[in-house]
């Protein structure tokens, strides 16, 4: 009982300091860095919300067996991504379809998710947590339940969000605060374009950048504006990594991250697993246009997230400027803004110096 008692009173200051420090905050819009626009206030929330939020997201326990967290696929040493494997690691050691992208200005996107399938920060949290081959959730009530029950959870879900507590909706809302703060921006890029810093970038990365928006056409796709860059265009193209011949005697393998082989697996007595098809935007949207299509992503914190693209298949940045140089990968839905570029190697080493800078 004496145990019960400490437990709830060590709960009960919590919430008290969670609920002081967002009094002290309230009303208060932390201030994007620059490049960025605002974060949307509905979104961030309140202090106690996104203390809230952190907790959850580091916490095992919203997995089924207590294994797996937000942050095991999203790790902030590696820019809210991973660089342990191309593709995700789920529920019991599952290979998963796609790479895990970073959480960096996640708040922004219009669309969530490599195929955009969902379009609220809050709500996307359920997808990975009722996923079979993620955090493995059999039901949404089982695990609110385990929250309100909690000495710490259930009066820190009253203090973030007084009146409502644990629901299905502030358990979103929580995290999605948290993610609000995962900001990227105020680099020497930004200092030289939007603060008018000009020496902040190199003669070369300078050359990178014209290269960037002029023959490299790139910022078609990865966005400048005027007084903030996203470096997306919220929309979805078929640059042609997802489309490729498959050899179906063999099997692609990944050796380290962004490093496959393709084996014979009847070698070895083993007969070819059945391929996880993904056909990208496709599968949300049902327009063959859509086929092999995923969402543009940011290129903030380019250096700490490789591999790259939906299912991390290029290691480097050198490999990706290589792929697109090349003009993609061509198929019959390929985009219409992919084509070779026929890039020199001094204008490919300005490119890869300027994208380092973001």
């Amino acid at each position: 009982m004496r145990a019960a008692a400490t437990r709830a009173a060590t709960a009960l200051a919590l919430a008290s300091a969670l609920s002081a420090f967002g009094a002290t905050l309230a009303g208060e819009q932390a201030k994007s860095p620059l490049g960025l626009p605002p974060v949307p206030a509905a979104i961030a929330g309140s202090a106690p919300m996104q203390r809230l939020g952190e907790r959850l997201f580091f916490d095992r326990g919203l997995s089924a067996n207590n294994t797996l967290s937000c942050a095991m696929c999203h790790i902030p040493t590696q820019g809210y991504a991973s660089n342990q494997s191309a593709l995700s690691i789920g529920m019991e050691g599952h290979s998963l379809r796609r790479n895990a992208p970073t959480l960096y200005n996640v708040v922004f996107k219009k669309f969530l998710f490599h195929d955009g399938r969902e379009t609220d920060v809050a709500a996307q949290v359920w997808g990975p947590l009722l996923s079979p081959d993620e955090m493995g959730n059999r039901a949404i009530g089982p695990l609110l339940d385990r929250l309100r029950a909690d000495a710490v959870y259930g009066p820190a879900f009253s203090a973030a969000f007084p009146g409502e507590g644990v629901s299905m909706t502030t358990l979103g809302r929580a995290i999605a605060a948290y993610e609000a703060t995962l900001l990227k921006g105020d680099s020497r890029f930004d200092r030289a374009l939007f603060a008018g810093e000009k020496n902040a970038l190199t003669p070369l990365e300078w050359r990178g950048y014209d290269v960037f928006v002029h023959k490299g056409g790139c910022v078609s796709c990865h966005v400048i504006g005027e007084d903030a860059a996203l470096f997306t265009d919220q929309a979805w193209h078929n640059t042609g990594v997802a489309f490729a011949a498959r050899a179906f005697a063999t099997t692609r393998i990944e050796l380290a991250p962004g490093v496959f082989q393709n084996v014979r697996l009847s070698d070895v007595g083993l007969s070819a697993p059945t391929v996880k098809n993904d056909l990208g935007r496709f599968e949300i949207s049902g327009k063959p246009e859509d086929r092999w299509a995923y969402t543009t992503p940011t290129l903030r914190g380019l250096k700490e997230t490789w591999p790259y693209m939906h299912d991390g298949s290029l290691k480097t940045l050198e490999e990706v400027v290589d792929f697109y140089d090349r003009g993609g990968g061509p198929n019959p839905a390929l985009d219409s803004k992919i084509k070779p570029l026929g890039l020199s190697a001094d204008e490919r080493r300005a490119l890869m110096a300027f994208l380092s800078t973001l």
